[in-house]
């Protein structure tokens, strides 16, 4: 009698990938039940091969557990499989060398992960940098520069890649020729907004990687984001607020983040403004206070400091460190004018000239304006405003 032929291990792998992919997709199952399933029988394996009564006597709708009893669910993560496949993504789920140590530390973690681009990165130390979609240019200037400058120091930057601060965040990684993760709420082959196309390429492009827990085709449904935003929180080491109204996302993944717990900083901002509601407030329950890059590197475990590259110079140094404190000797003429400017709201040229007519001539605002915005100190936006960079 001939013996079996042993399993392969790359058999064994699949077949085990299929089993979670599988129940990700089983309907009405969602993470927290589906990892509670898998406790209950002992393991991914056992619960495949339980029967429709033990199913049902776990406490799974009929038709969760007849897709399982009878198959379908595993029919439907083998297609899934090889159209993730064809769209250029991998899968991860728990159990693989790639799957984040630091999600399976949560409440909740992902039953799967869709992966394009670099998979080796995703566990790595890193920040998630989060904020309101409808940021003051202040709030798009530190993004950046803060994104830009912590990558610098080879912490992966994460975000969500909606509008506004988390694509400044992005962009400021990528300025940094750093490594950044975007983590949609949309299935891996729908990006959203549609105007980051250029922007996910870019990521993909420079060594970073895009995931999502979502099936392939999921659209932009608003119930998807605050569910994606425990695993933007759950990845990293700590998370950057800034910019955020009330009752926003952002506040959202910062509850998220002190559930999980892991570090919060804040960047404050005008106490005049909406958007600085939730970074102040959370400031006032403990959060760090963040104005350079320096003020989370200091609140890093030093085990993950001395794993990242030595903070040797600053990769906006041009520009200066990101701060909320500058200051520099300056003609007088540019002096009076970067008084009036402000980094968190910008002034029409009118507004200028009206405010020092009695100083200074139309001629020598517009020249003051071209030398400030030529040193970087102001820029331009369009319809003639102006605002205080960073």
């Amino acid at each position: 009698m001939n013996a079996e032929a042993p399993v392969r291990a790359e058999d064994f792998a699949l077949a085990r990938k299929l089993q979670w992919l599988a129940l990700s997709l089983t309907p009405g199952v969602g993470a927290g039940r589906g990892r509670k399933l898998v406790e209950r029988f002992g393991g991914i394996d056992r619960l495949y091969s339980a029967s429709l009564t033990e199913l049902e006597a776990a406490g799974l709708p009929a038709a969760a557990a007849q897709s399982i009893a009878l198959g379908k669910s595993l029919e439907l993560a083998a297609a899934e499989y090889d159209h993730a496949r064809d769209e250029g993504a991998s899968i991860i789920v728990p159990g693989d060398a790639e799957f984040p140590r630091r999600l399976l530390e949560i409440y909740d973690p992902p039953l799967v992960l869709y992966l394009k681009g670099r998979a080796e990165i995703i566990d790595q130390p890193g920040i998630a940098v989060v904020g309101t979609r409808h940021p003051t240019p202040y709030g798009v200037g530190m993004a950046e520069r803060l994104a830009c400058d912590l990558a610098a120091r080879g912490l992966i930057i994460f975000s969500g890649m909606a509008r506004g601060v988390d694509t400044a965040a992005h962009r400021g990684a990528l300025n940094a020729h750093g490594r950044t993760v975007a983590i949609w709420g949309t299935g891996i082959d729908v990006v959203y907004p549609k105007e980051n196309q250029k922007l996910t390429e870019q990521i993909l492009a420079s060594g970073g990687a895009v995931l999502s827990e979502f099936p392939l085709g999921t659209f932009p449904a608003p119930q998807n984001f605050p569910i994606r935003n425990r695993i933007i929180s759950g990845i990293a080491v700590g998370v950057l607020v800034l910019e955020a109204g009330e009752y926003s996302g952002t506040r959202v993944t910062a509850r998220c983040a002190l559930e999980q717990g892991r570090d919060v900083y804040a960047v404050p901002g005008n106490v005049t403004n909406k958007l600085s509601w939730g970074p102040n407030t959370l400031i006032k329950q403990g959060a760090a206070l963040v104005a350079t890059w320096e003020d989370v590197w200091e609140e890093l475990p030093a085990d993950t400091r001395l794993a990242l590259t030595p903070p040797e110079q600053p990769a906006s140094e041009e520009q200066g460190p990101a701060s909320l404190f500058q200051g520099a000797e300056l003609p007088p003429h540019e002096k009076r004018i970067l008084a009036l400017l402000r980094s968190d709201e910008s002034t029409h040229i009118d507004v200028l000239v009206e405010r020092l007519a009695s100083h200074l001539s139309s001629s020598e605002i517009f020249s003051a304006l071209f030398e400030l915005e030529l040193s970087g100190r102001i820029k331009a936006l369009p319809g003639k405003y102006y605002v205080k960079a960073m």
